[in-house]
């Protein structure tokens, strides 16, 4: 069920949504985004990742005239834990006045600094978390233009039937599956959907967990290693994925399968691990910018322009998914002509942009929760140090082709 509608200024805010008051400064005042994210500790710099491609997107949106004939501001709240995300959002909107709050990259962060945004009557513009609950709350001023968590698990299932079981040599009934997830909202989410679904298929996967704030995963690796899947995955995020990784190397783990989701693509994992290592590695990914044109329209000039802006590639496919999350949002402001979070959500809600419209390959559709039903993840694979697209077949570029299943 979705909560109430909670009033926020009364008749001044009605009147303001529909265009009747407009001062003679608000051409002039910019629309100011309040973006939540880790910039600080073990998750900054893919905190910081996410909003370069705010400011990428604003930027833009800025150098054609901005939004509503007003220029566009970035401004940062640091939030590492739930608690620092209310703490974000008080600063963001009681001193520096955003209008509208965006984010993030840690799904329990996202939970709490949108309720917070909505005590303030503010939208909430979700990018980057995964966790399926943030939608299913039914928060009237949260949206999300990226994926969730079920699409990375069914993104992840089908590339498990389709990819593996023929290198394998298996029907799908005979694949032993291992799912080790960290025990956040978000590893969990992505952990029941995987479940579920290859439930369904009459597969009865094994099951481990642990914190993504681990310092020793062995346990995890040797309970899966006595059970000998067939393909293993993780639900992670890096720290602790990479953790398992070198535990797995460590303890002699090598399952003639190994898929990492929503994680594990990125240098700082190839640092970690090596290219030998990872040869093969498979990975539910956000999709990335050298994914050909035909699927994903303009993500070759978002790798131009991240590499004139910053003189160096991206360091994960969070950024362009953020950049893309950003451009759906400032289409629903166009529409809706106004910030005011209840008629931004119906713009948004009215949308209708078909697949293949924006870098990322996504197209706009929300659904009845406010998720974005028309924005997909890719499967890519480790190949000789790079990471290659290799599922849905239309994302794949001319040659590329799936490599080391089962793992050598």
């Amino acid at each position: 069920m979705r909560l109430t509608r909670r009033t926020f200024g009364g008749l001044a805010l009605g009147a303001a949504a529909a265009g009747l008051v407009r001062p003679a400064f608000a051409q002039e005042t910019p629309i100011r985004i309040g973006a939540v994210n880790p910039y600080s500790g073990a998750m900054a710099q893919y905190g910081d990742e996410v909003t370069r491609a705010y400011e990428m997107a604003a930027k833009a949106a800025n150098a054609t005239g901005g939004l509503l004939g007003r220029q566009v501001e970035i401004l940062r709240g640091n939030a590492t834990t739930p608690q620092e995300a209310l703490g974000a959002v008080e600063q963001l909107i009681g001193r520096e006045k955003v209008d509208i709050l965006i984010g993030t990259y840690v799904s329990a962060i996202s939970n709490s600094a949108s309720e917070g945004a909505l005590n303030y009557g503010k939208l909430y513009w979700e990018t980057n978390a995964l966790a399926v609950s943030l939608t299913e709350r039914g928060l009237p001023n949260y949206a999300r233009s990226g994926p969730s968590s079920n699409e990375f698990a069914r993104r992840g299932v089908e590339a498990a039937v389709e990819l593996v079981t023929p290198a394998l040599g298996k029907q799908p009934t005979e694949l032993v599956v291992w799912i080790e997830h960290e025990d956040s909202s978000y590893g969990s989410s992505i952990k029941d959907e995987q479940l579920r679904l290859f439930t369904e298929m009459g597969i009865t996967p094994q099951v481990g967990a642990h914190s993504a704030k681990a310092i020793d995963v062995t346990d995890s690796i040797l309970r899966a290693k006595e059970a000998a899947p067939d393909l293993w995955i993780n639900n992670g995020y890096v720290g602790d994925t990479n953790l398992l990784l070198r535990a797995a190397r460590d303890q002699g783990f090598a399952p003639p399968a190994l898929m990492l989701s929503g994680v594990g693509d990125t240098p700082e994992t190839l640092d970690a691990l090596g290219a030998e290592f990872l040869e093969g590695v498979l990975l539910v990914s956000y999709p990335r910018p050298d994914l050909p044109e035909s699927y994903a329209p303009g993500a070759g000039q978002f790798l131009a322009d991240y590499r004139a802006a910053y003189n160096r590639d991206p360091i994960a496919p969070q950024g362009m998914n953020a950049y893309v999350g950003a451009k759906i949002l400032f289409d629903a402001i166009k529409a809706a002509e106004t910030v005011d979070y209840e008629a931004v959500i119906e713009a948004a809600r009215a949308m209708e942009i078909p697949a293949g419209s924006y870098e990322t390959g996504y197209g706009v559709a929300f659904d009845d929760t406010m998720q974005n039903t028309r924005a997909l993840p890719v499967v890519a694979q480790w190949q000789s140090g790079q990471v290659k697209a290799v599922y849905p077949q239309e994302a794949v570029s001319g040659g590329t082709a799936v490599v080391n299943l089962p793992r050598s």
